[in-house]
């Protein structure tokens, strides 16, 4: 069973090039935690003129305090920022801050140049300039030698202090025209303030791109106490969301001893509890688990995020079709996520049961028709596809899982093999001629001299 592949729960680590795993970087997916960050942005980018649904939001899997702007409209948050903020007005904060760093148009050259790359070739693009100095060359990465790591980085990201101000500004209306304080932003701007006179390396990544100065911090504290807002707060469903994804990410990136010192057995929120049988889980304890997710169902039985954590403890612990009922309530009460609709297909197949390959590829075509680019599902479907003897499709979605996650040459390899297999003229015969083209813009293989090649390692 693949029970590393999904490291939180229904928290997917998205694969990226190796230079990111290197730097220590990646991406997670977690549908309860996008939901609230996008619940956080969606006033902030209106107000900004901005599309909610044409600016991505993503979460890097980075201990360090830090968010970032890079390819456009792409929003960056690290989950040490998530955990380290009190208060969700202080993420709002943030982003209203970033929000005006897109809408300023502050985008340096190389992030101009990457505007429509993908995420992941943009965490790897950065990854890449930090290794490209490592290594001592200047064709390693995006930048030339800029005489160490963090430099490196930080110039690759830095804003300078008018750009700073003028986000600042543009943030601050930002957050009043959709009625909510700037006393977040000024909170977290006084975070970061006590570590202007530790050394770089002990700075936090946002301070290094971000300078910060005295007349940022007065200008935003004298905007505050003239505000009308100075002492508004978001709604208290806003509150409690905040408090479960801090729990979420801090019992699934901590020790159970550290997580049972924060959330202690005496706090009886449901945050705690929450974090609890999360802790319980990641030790291998599945009935103190169960006990406490299955007691927060009864609380909140339209809660679709419970009955998904309750399907993945069973799924990991080997009871796939015991984690079939909870996921498929999980998958109904989220209008079929497809992040939990992709767990329930997993549980599907790994019961091994033929009677389920059919409702499983059903779930998976519509992950694909919400996310054509989540390679996990590709994966599935290829499993899918081939055990319902589906030859040409099953290589066709091995084609596309081994694209995504940059096998040119296995992508090849498999497009080929779905050419031969699928009808001609089809839709999904036309898919394979794109890949095929894709990985070959110097010639097609497999249709003359390529089809002798070896299958890729």
């Amino acid at each position: 069973m693949l029970r590393r592949i999904i490291t939180l729960t229904a928290i997917f680590l998205v694969a990226l090039p190796s230079t990111v795993f290197a730097q220590g970087r990646s991406f997670i997916r977690d549908t309860e935690i996008e939901e609230t960050l996008r619940m956080y942005a969606t006033p902030i980018f209106r107000a900004a003129g901005l599309d909610p649904n044409g600016v991505s939001v993503y979460i890097v899997s980075d201990n360090s305090l830090n968010a970032f702007v890079a390819g456009g409209q792409k929003l960056f948050i690290n989950t040490g920022l998530l955990l380290k903020a009190e208060t969700p007005e202080q993420v709002i904060g943030v982003m209203a801050h970033e929000t005006g760093h897109i809408a300023g148009g502050h985008l340096s050259r190389v992030h101009d140049q990457l505007r429509n790359a993908s995420a992941i070739s943009i965490l790897s693009t950065i990854a890449g300039v930090a290794a490209g100095v490592a290594a001592g060359r200047s064709d390693v990465g995006t930048a030339a030698i800029l005489g160490g790591q963090n430099v490196a980085t930080r110039n690759f990201l830095a804003y300078s202090r008018t750009q700073e101000s003028s986000a600042d500004q543009a943030g601050v209306k930002f957050l009043t025209n959709a009625g909510i304080s700037s006393r977040g932003m000024l909170e977290f701007m006084q975070t970061l303030e006590g570590q202007e006179l530790l050394s770089t390396a002990s700075q936090d990544p946002y301070l290094r791109s971000h300078p910060l100065t005295v007349e940022r911090v007065d200008f935003l504290k004298n905007y505050v106490n003239n505000s009308p807002l100075k002492d508004t707060k978001v709604s208290p469903e806003l509150y409690e969301r905040h408090a479960r994804m801090r729990a979420k990410l801090f019992a699934f990136t901590n020790h159970i001893q550290n997580t049972m010192r924060t959330y202690p057995e005496s706090d009886t929120s449901i945050p705690a509890r929450y974090a609890r049988s999360i802790a319980y889980y990641r030790d291998s304890q599945l009935e103190p688990a169960l006990e406490i997710i299955e007691g927060l169902i009864a609380e909140e039985p339209s809660n679709p995020y419970f009955e998904e954590l309750k399907g993945q403890i069973l799924l990991e612990f080997g009871r796939a079709r015991d984690a079939i009922p909870p996921l498929q309530q999980a998958t109904d009460l989220s209008n079929g996520a497809p992040l939990i609709r992709l767990l329930l297909a997993h549980a599907m197949i790994e019961t091994g049961d033929e009677a389920y390959l059919a409702p499983a590829k059903e779930n998976l075509i519509g992950v694909l028709s919400r996310e054509r680019g989540n390679a996990s599902a590709w994966r599935f479907r290829a499993i899918v596809e081939n055990r319902l003897g589906n030859e040409g499709e099953a290589s066709l979605s091995q084609a596309e899982y081994s694209l995504l996650t940059g096998d040119r040459q296995a992508a090849s390899y498999h497009a080929v093999q779905a050419d031969r297999k699928l009808e001609k003229g089809t839709a999904t015969w036309l898919r394979a001629q794109d890949i095929l083209q894709a990985t070959n813009p110097d010639g097609v293989p497999g249709k003359s001299e390529g089809e002798g090649k070896d299958k890729p390692n």
